[in-house]
């Protein structure tokens, strides 16, 4: 096998680890957008009286103390998309 074999060898199997590495990171985001909706539709339901769990009264509280904060900052909540991450500060 030449140097240019090895080298083209070399270059297509960097190219099928790179692959599977953007593979694995859409996954995985889909997967925190999975969990952000269920977590949504709980926190609904919490509001909504229909689920209750005392594991859950924390987080719902806290949901409830950032969404008054960003309203008091004049966003509202249709303004946050909760299934994707904020975007990075320039």
């Amino acid at each position: 096998m030449g140097l240019l074999d090895k080298a083209k060898q070399a270059a297509e199997q960097a190219a099928a680890k790179a692959k599977e590495g953007v593979e694995e990171v859409q996954t995985k985001r889909e997967l925190s957008q999975a969990y952000a909706e269920l977590g949504k539709s709980v926190v609904e339901l919490v509001e909504a009286g229909e689920m209750t769990d005392p594991r859950l009264d924390a987080t719902v509280e806290k949901i409830r103390t950032l969404r008054a904060k960003l309203e008091a900052e004049g966003v509202t909540a249709d303004e946050v998309d909760e299934t994707r991450a904020p975007a990075m500060p320039t």
